[in-house]
């Protein structure tokens, strides 16, 4: 006889509400989280080298492959599904472990193969040490699903903070200590482990697994398609690495992985969170069509008027950012962040339609739209590879912002919204972005050459002043509703 069923508990305040707090608990910690580890990161690109993040870069495509599979989406299920008995669980939790100690296998024995396509024989002890880590990801995943079904984000956030801290003290301790490149295996295996433990406890996931699969077909289909369109999202995400792993040696690899590292931590580090909880309060909307478009709507326009000054901003002072943030030893990333920056925004406003569709049930629109990603950007970055480390940076602007135009024609009829709005509701971002590209690029040719902190200075009080002041002028209803929803409850 099945276990009782499991559902959502009714909420004692308003979805709305829950989904602000959730947002500030689980954006918040974030940020919080994120300050450590910048900072620690920041520290250790001063003590290792280009070639040591060249290398870790390398793996980390294995890393990343294998982890599509790794069952994310039969935790996405969990959420998911409005009733779920305690077997199911039982049951994701045996499917899990079966798929992680597979994908650490697989990477173990792989390991050669790898480093002979990269010409680099110390890859493969690398990723040898990494496939220890595929063990922690049925432990944090259950625990993830079952927080996040009860919209308890801040005992997660909570977690979060202890494991990104404990995480940065490794990367110090190991820099120092002189590791080398095995800093960056040390610090994500300490916060990983910490992670799945404190989630663990976290969430009271105290179950034994079970292998008897019958009846959990619901659940197995969802997160196979969930793990599909992850899987082809690998080629949009990796092609890059891969081109440029085969045609550049560790050090260009590791300069331009250093850059779109600058470039990306927005998009990886502040959008995946706010997703996390977006996904759960859509899944919870899903039978109101409206409710989630306008909501959908209104998030896109408050992180799309956070995000573009953050990219813009990069893209036009990136020769001085990268000295004072990275070091001058890293100056030869100046030229593919400011590539980089420009593409940026439409990377992000690809990633924030992923939670909103498969919420509404149709996880293959999303593998459809990451299909054709799959193909078009590993061929511009071929192309671009034949202009050099460049020209693979380059191949970002030309090729994102097409795949945004082909996701949004496939993703906004199943939210029920039309081009136009979707459109109004980032042009106020767009439109005072480059009216603070262009003041910032006219105040640094009329400055002169200055030393990169002062003209850093410059440029950010000229380019805040004139974003701020575009906005309030053009766009002061975007300015309005988007405070009153970060403040509504």
């Amino acid at each position: 006889m099945d276990s009782p069923t499991e559902s959502p508990p009714a909420p004692s305040e308003s979805l709305r509400g829950q989904v602000r707090r959730a947002v500030i608990w689980r954006s918040g910690s974030q940020i919080v989280g994120q300050t450590v580890s910048w900072a620690s990161t920041f520290l250790v690109i001063r003590l290792l080298t280009p070639a040591d993040y060249g290398l870790v870069a390398m793996t980390g495509v294995v890393l990343l492959l294998l982890n599509m599979l790794n069952g994310h989406g039969l935790a996405n299920a969990l959420i998911q599904h409005r009733d779920v008995s305690v077997r199911e669980q039982r049951q994701v939790f045996g499917m899990l472990l079966l798929l992680n100690i597979t994908l650490g296998a697989m990477q173990f024995v792989a390991a050669p193969l790898v480093a002979a396509y990269y010409r680099e024989p110390f890859v493969a002890d690398l990723l040898r040490v990494q496939s220890l880590l595929y063990l922690t990801t049925p432990f944090s995943s259950l625990a993830y699903a079952l927080l996040a079904r009860r919209m308890d984000f801040h005992r997660q956030a909570q977690v979060n903070l202890l494991s990104s801290f404990l995480g940065a003290m490794a990367a110090i301790g190991g820099a120092y200590a002189g590791l080398g490149v095995w800093t960056l295996v040390l610090a994500p295996a300490v916060l990983f482990a910490t992670r799945a433990i404190g989630l663990t406890i976290a969430a009271r996931a105290w179950m034994w697994p079970s292998f008897d699969f019958r009846g959990a077909g619901h659940l197995a289909r969802y997160g196979g398609v969930v793990a599909g369109a992850s899987l082809l999202s690998f080629a949009q995400s990796q092609a890059d690495i891969l081109v440029a792993g085969r045609w550049f040696d560790a050090h260009v690899v590791g300069v331009y992985t250093t850059a779109l590292f600058l470039t990306q931590i927005f998009t990886n580090k502040v959008v995946p969170p706010i997703n996390e909880v977006a996904f759960s309060a859509y899944a919870r909307m899903r039978d109101d069509r409206a409710a989630v478009a306008e909501g959908f709507v209104r998030s896109v326009r408050v992180l799309m008027l956070i995000a573009v000054p953050f990219f813009i901003g990069l893209a036009v002072t990136a020769e001085p950012a990268v000295v004072i943030a990275l070091g001058p030893q890293w100056h030869e990333a100046a030229p593919l962040v400011a590539l980089l920056g420009l593409a940026m925004p439409f990377m992000t406003l690809q990633a924030l339609f992923p939670p909103a569709v498969d919420a509404m049930g149709k996880p293959g629109t999303t593998a459809g739209t990451t299909a054709i990603g799959a193909i078009l950007l590993p061929i511009a970055f071929l192309i671009g590879a034949r202009f050099g480390i460049g020209g693979i940076a380059g191949a970002w602007i030309v090729a994102h912002p097409l795949l945004l135009a082909l996701v949004g024609a496939r993703a906004l009829p199943v939210l029920g919204l039309s081009a136009g709005a979707f459109a109004r509701a980032v042009a106020p971002a767009f439109g005072s972005g480059a009216a603070m590209a262009g003041a910032v690029t006219l105040a640094a040719y009329l400055a002169g050459p200055l030393p990169p902190v002062p003209m850093l200075a410059l440029s950010v009080v000229v380019g805040g002043s004139v974003y701020t002041a575009t906005l309030w002028l053009f766009a002061r209803s975007a300015v309005r509703d988007a405070w009153a929803m970060l403040r509504r409850s």
